[in-house]
């Protein structure tokens, strides 16, 4: 079946509709003038969450808008309506994908995207389970996430993507689970404050493995070229990794860091649509960083003017001595005081350059042991006036830095 090009475009759509429209809008890419239509592809996935064994979330809508400004209520909104259906976010981990749907727009550039949750019920029940909830690593029971503005006007995400006339722009939805969830003081409660990223679903990825003695303890991580951290956990059992849908570039660094772990990282590591898969390792040479002592940070987030910054994250990165920057842990804020703290290796990290077809070879980087640069972000805040620079202390201190942001 094929759509006329000059069907209207629908605000809320079924699925089987939107299979049939995206096909008819697509096929409207011939003939001799160009089709001022295209369609929107979208999936989610994340990265691993800390200390959970399960974080659900229910997409009730998805929101695209050209400018990055509009609120809700601004004219110019496409919406996607998405069949209730509670997604566990941390069975989307190692590039595996959540289908959301597919929506056609006009053609042109998007700004922002906005999630629309569903409601938690008053009464749930296993008939009618909590919408959005998590379960804390070791337990079972499900505790309800609070998700100021979730229902309202949507959690706003920056987006940055073209939508051309006849053609399909197949996007992914990013979850950091991890970063997404903070804890209310001492209340039990926990908000939902999501971290997301707007990527491209490319043909890429890198794989390798860790040894499955570490494998249940460790993230794996890189940046992309827009900066945009990419993590992953390991399999459990097998210690295999897959971070994909990164785009070209012959420089990522792929970092490997956990609790009493010396951090690893591998780096030039390239990445091409033609190579496809870029393989770092097998199972027979997994990655296995050494005992690290480790050695706390903790702080408050303010701004210059004392108010604590509750939706603040925190994170602790290192520089090797070639220039690459890795990341070693990150946080969220505590919600009600606007504390963190992290606990980092002591040692030094290994470091090991990437050939393709050779074993990694790790050696011990030159940097200063136990040196990190820490760093708070925060909405409408872009830097920071606290010189980032931190020398930890002995084995098991605390070393006390507060941070400052600045708009």
């Amino acid at each position: 079946m094929q759509i006329p090009c000059k069907t209207p475009l629908l605000k809320t759509l079924s699925w089987t509709g939107l299979g049939l429209l995206a096909s008819g809008l697509v096929a409207c890419g011939g003939g001799s003038g160009a089709s001022s239509t295209g369609t929107l592809k979208l999936a989610m996935t994340d990265a691993p969450a800390c200390g959970y064994d399960h974080v659900y979330v229910t997409v009730n809508k998805i929101r695209v808008h050209q400018s990055a400004t509009a609120d809700g209520a601004a004219a110019g909104w496409s919406e996607l309506s998405i069949p209730s259906q509670r997604i566990d976010l941390l069975s989307l981990n190692n590039g595996v994908l959540q289908e959301l749907g597919s929506l056609p727009l006009p053609a042109g550039a998007y700004q922002q995207i906005r999630l629309v949750l569903a409601d938690n019920p008053n009464n749930p029940s296993p008939g009618n389970p909590l919408a959005n909830a998590l379960v804390l690593s070791g337990t079972s029971n499900e505790i309800a996430l609070s998700t100021p503005s979730g229902q309202q006007s949507g959690y706003k995400l920056q987006a940055h993507f073209d939508v051309q006339g006849g053609q399909v722009a197949d996007m992914v939805l990013d979850f950091d689970a991890c970063r997404s969830i903070v804890k209310a003081g001492a209340s039990g409660n926990y908000n939902l404050k999501p971290v997301v990223s707007v990527i491209k679903r490319l043909t890429t990825a890198i794989e390798g493995y860790v040894h499955p003695s570490i494998a249940a303890s460790v993230q794996v991580s890189t940046r992309d070229p827009d900066n945009n951290l990419r993590v992953t956990a390991p399999d459990p059992t097998t210690g295999k990794f897959t971070m994909a849908y990164l785009p070209e570039n012959t420089r990522y660094t792929v970092v490997v860091a956990g609790q009493n772990l010396t951090t690893a990282a591998v780096t030039n590591v390239p990445v091409s649509l033609a190579t496809g898969v870029t393989v770092l390792n097998t199972s027979l040479a997994p990655i296995q960083p050494a005992a690290s002592a480790m050695a706390s940070v903790a702080g408050v987030v303010s701004n210059s003017s004392s108010a604590l910054l509750t939706d603040a994250v925190v994170a602790a990165r290192q520089t090797l001595s070639t220039g690459e920057s890795i990341d070693v842990a990150s946080t969220g804020v505590n919600t009600s005081t606007a504390d963190y703290s992290l606990s980092l290796p002591l040692a030094a990290a290994v470091k090991a350059p990437y050939a393709s077809g050779a074993a990694l070879s790790f050696t011990t980087d030159s940097m200063v042991p136990g040196r990190y640069n820490v760093t708070g972000t925060a909405t409408a805040y872009t830097a920071q006036s606290t010189n980032p620079v931190l020398d930890l202390g002995a084995a098991g201190s605390t070393t006390v830095k507060d941070l400052v942001l600045i708009p």
